[in-house]
């Protein structure tokens, strides 16, 4: 252990940001590739006759595509390096997407998707590793606070271009999946070129962690001196899925999961239902306030976990959950016809539904160590995204069954109350 924290030089705090930007710029585009769906439900309803909820099993299909990926490649990036993981997830992304749009069948739309979720999957933990290998502890709620805004801007671009494709060139369901993930192979060809893995590749010594919550993630942390580890495949999980607390916080991170996606497919689907035209005046363009108010929450919360709460995360978890409960409750109630209310609801929906991500993230390298930092975000990704595809189908089958797309939003709130209630366990 060390006496006082090192600063880091002038130089190394240069590149750090550099990689923190990069790999903001890379994820910013991700969701163009995945989160785009809930637009295109009401032309394929349209076009090809399928109900929403077997829509709902095709969402379903890539989100646990994207859990099995998680719980694959999260390990692979701490194996083979971040950055290679996350160019080639987002270039495969974009062909695949192309693939989707041709499809005219529903086994073409259940296996492009899913096989989308699994490239996707490459994107997440590899660049979360690589901000793990540059930046150390007491820093890192801010840096993930950083990654996870940049991902909630990614919601919000993969809603305007949306939007932009159907409500102002006029374009059918099919080009939602051709036009925004251009920008998303772009993206992942540049993130090669720029990034690198460790500070060691730079000439630079990696960063010290003196302040690690676990005496385990201290430990392999303090061992490691070259930048890779001897630990094997089966070491890595084996001491992701035997830490108790960092477990509930998965369990907890996947009612988080299932209230955002529940969102994020959804509302466009109800605020572009039957009859939106006449009831709501800003129509679907209501919807942004969402990913709007996601983005703002996860940059807001990262910063408040390192500088109010001495880099805590359980509280954030807990308070932030309590608070979305209340929100989407009052969504449920608020009619569709009192846009302005609705409006600034959703945005503080997004805001406390998405707000607790960036600590979920930190926690990984936090309590496991940098070295098994992307096979633990890897394995909490995969359990929230189990949980955030059997929340789909349940929407959509609810959906069919009520006649009310508000019902959205009680589900949310009862797996919001879940996720909080599972906060204080994860405190040390």
């Amino acid at each position: 252990m060390h006496d006082s924290p090192v600063q880091p030089t002038g130089s190394f705090r240069l590149a750090q940001w550099r990689m923190l930007l990069v790999t903001m710029f890379c994820y910013l585009f991700y969701y163009t590739g995945r989160q785009t769906f809930g637009f295109a439900i009401p032309g394929i309803e349209q076009e090809l006759g399928f109900d929403k909820q077997t829509l709902g099993w095709c969402s379903t299909a890539l989100l646990w595509a994207y859990a099995t990926g998680q719980a694959i490649n999260g390990n692979l990036g701490d194996k083979f390096g971040g950055r290679r993981m996350m160019s080639l997830g987002a270039v495969l992304s974009c062909g695949l997407n192309w693939l989707v749009s041709i499809s005219s069948s529903l086994s073409g739309l259940i296996v492009g998707w899913g096989l989308n979720g699994f490239a996707q999957s490459m994107g997440w933990a590899p660049g979360g590793r690589v901000l793990s290998n540059w930046w150390s502890h007491r820093e890192r709620g801010k840096v993930f606070g950083f990654y996870v805004f940049a991902a909630g801007c990614s919601s919000i671009l993969s809603f305007i271009t949306s939007l932009l494709i159907l409500h102002e060139f006029h374009l059918d369901w099919r080009w939602i999946f051709r036009l925004p993930v251009l920008l998303l192979g772009g993206a992942g060809i540049l993130y090669f070129l720029v990034a690198r893995d460790r500070p060691q590749d730079l000439g630079f010594e990696p960063p010290e962690d003196e302040e690690a919550l676990s005496d385990e993630a201290a430990q392999v942390t303090e061992t490691d001196t070259t930048g890779q580890t001897s630990e094997t495949s089966f070491d890595r999980y084996r001491s992701a899925l035997g830490n108790v607390r960092f477990m509930i916080a998965a369990l907890s991170i996947g009612f988080q999961n299932l209230a955002r996606y529940g969102l994020l497919i959804w509302v466009p689907v109800h605020f572009m239902g039957k009859g939106w035209k006449e009831s709501n005046p800003l129509g679907p363009w209501g919807a942004v306030a969402l990913p709007v108010g996601m983005a703002v929450g996860a940059l807001v919360s990262g910063w408040v976990s390192d500088r109010l709460l001495g880099s805590r995360r359980w509280p954030i978890i807990t308070g932030f959950m309590l608070l979305a409960t209340a929100t989407s409750g009052l969504m449920y109630v608020t009619p569709r016809e009192d846009a302005l209310t609705g409006l600034i609801l959703l945005f503080f929906s997004g805001f406390l539904v998405y707000g607790p991500q960036s600590v979920f993230w930190a926690l990984c390298p936090d309590l496991l160590g940098r070295e098994r930092s992307a096979t633990g975000t890897g394995v909490m990704n995969c359990v929230a995204y189990i949980f955030a595809g059997l929340g789909e189908p349940l929407i959509g089958w609810a959906i069919d069954t009520h006649g009310n797309t508000a019902l959205v939003f009680l589900i949310v709130a009862v797996a919001c109350l879940c996720s909080a209630a599972l906060g204080p366990l994860i405190r040390r």
